[in-house]
């Protein structure tokens, strides 16, 4: 399954909010150094988690009010939910086994 980008608040409440299965959101910009060294460690995690759950990315600089509502004050802020509540938060660089860790914890 493809990385999924949310364009709006309310394609985020259905991809990210009513899904079935674990969600990893990363909120992030073109310009942010750090999200582009997290960038591929999320591209083979979604390959590895394929079907067990889902990676979105929340653009921040298009989706403003969305990252101020999840309190997102730095970047990249990788959040996960279930059941569309936020359970664990990482933010900055984490390598893709911090990230697989905070999904399989749900």
């Amino acid at each position: 399954m493809a990385i999924v980008s949310i364009k709006s608040k309310e394609e985020f409440q259905e991809v990210v909010l009513q899904a079935a299965q674990p969600v990893l959101v990363d909120f992030w910009a073109p310009w942010c150094g750090p999200c582009k060294m997290v960038a591929p460690e999320l591209e083979a995690l979604d390959e590895e988690m394929a079907g067990k759950a889902l990676i979105v990315k929340v653009n921040v600089d298009d989706n403003q009010k969305l990252a101020g509502d999840y309190n997102v004050m730095g970047i990249p802020t990788l959040l996960v939910f279930k059941q569309g509540a936020e359970v664990n938060r990482l933010v900055g660089f984490r390598p893709r086994q911090d990230l697989q860790a905070a999904l399989e914890s749900v």
